[in-house]
């Protein structure tokens, strides 16, 4: 484990101009979405979607880091160029997910707990020398009647930690993912307890178990409303909410924090994210982003699955990302996504 190293990998995937790509999908979620502009899921269009991205032109100019699937790292373009190379030509840090999704907590099974630790190991190993640079683990905290309960928030805590420790043993630096989920009728108040709670827990095992802060990137939620929330919070509540809870619990000496995009929609994250960095200047981290759906909904429609499309949907690509990178810098404005091309 070179920490010098880590920590100059992590730094970069935060870069003050820059953020991340989540193009990590599951199989059964990217068939999801490709079913809903109404093209088949199979390793080609999968492939040609994650191609389409990744070869974007001038992408490496807002994206710092992508977070690719076990079937994606292994992939090559339509040319023949392995994926990792595409990315590292594009300045851009390739990076790879390495849980294996949730599974129904025993004992309590309208909780989850993600899964993947067996052999974690030798597969980062394996990453590690497919010129993967970063790794991704997510666990999953509930907001519902009688959820979470402390169990649920020790257990992902406990493995969120244990693949941190093994991430940096291999040389990979992990990005850290505790996401409480937006889907719920609760308010910005109970997503704040729950969030502090949740982050409070994970530093702890991170601490217990040895991980060098400096050498990671925290990746979690926004503290923000439940969708089927009576009254939404706005940009400015949602900022105030969020940078107040993570001064209370976030180290400084992480250095950036990815935001996820969680389910809001491409315009939503992006206000959301714009108003932290415009309303505070000076943080002990760096607030970053690091969406899926957030930077690849737009695109994705424009592309449809049709090869005639695959310029127009770079460039809507290209545009999500800029504005998403101004928001980064609090520079963006609403009237920019009808004036940009």
């Amino acid at each position: 484990m070179d920490l010098q190293e880590l920590a100059t990998t992590a730094r970069a995937l935060v870069n003050k101009d820059k953020g991340i790509l989540a193009a990590d999908e599951s199989t059964g979620t990217i068939e999801r979405r490709l079913h809903a502009v109404n093209t088949p899921s199979t390793e080609d269009s999968r492939r040609a979607w994650r191609g389409l991205l990744f070869g974007t032109p001038n992408l490496g100019a807002y994206i710092s880091g992508v977070i690719m699937y076990d079937e994606t790292i292994r992939q090559q373009s339509s040319e023949g160029t392995p994926f990792v190379r595409v990315l590292t030509d594009q300045g851009v840090i390739p990076g790879i997910k390495v849980d294996a999704g949730t599974k129904p907590l025993a004992g309590s099974p309208k909780e989850t707990i993600t899964e993947g630790l067996d052999n974690l190991r030798k597969r980062l190993d394996e990453y590690r020398a497919m010129g993967a640079r970063f790794a991704k683990w997510r666990g999953v905290i509930t907001i519902g009647d009688g959820v979470p309960s402390p169990y649920a928030m020790h257990v992902n805590a406990h493995a969120l930690a244990r693949y941190a420790g093994l991430a940096q043993e291999a040389g990979l630096v992990p990005i850290v993912e505790p996401e409480v989920l937006m889907e719920g009728t609760h308010d910005i108040q109970r997503c704040f307890e729950v969030t502090e709670t949740t982050l409070r827990r994970v530093f702890e095992e991170l601490s217990l178990q040895g991980v060098s802060l400096e050498g990671m990137v925290l990746k979690p939620n926004m503290v923000i409303s439940g969708t089927e929330a009576k009254q939404r919070a706005q940009p400015s509540e949602v900022a105030e909410a969020t940078l107040r809870c993570f001064r209370r619990v976030v180290p400084s000496a992480v250095p950036g924090i990815a935001f996820l995009s969680g389910g809001q929609t491409d315009e939503e994250a992006t206000m959301n994210l714009n108003a932290m960095n415009r309303q505070e200047k000076v943080l002990p981290w760096e607030l970053t982003f690091s969406y899926g759906r957030g930077l690849q909904s737009t695109p994705l429609h424009v592309w449809s699955g049709n090869p005639l499309n695959v310029a127009k949907a770079q460039q809507a690509f290209l545009k999500r990302a800029r504005m998403t990178a101004l928001a980064r810098q609090g520079l963006y404005t609403p009237e920019m996504e009808h004036s940009a091309a």
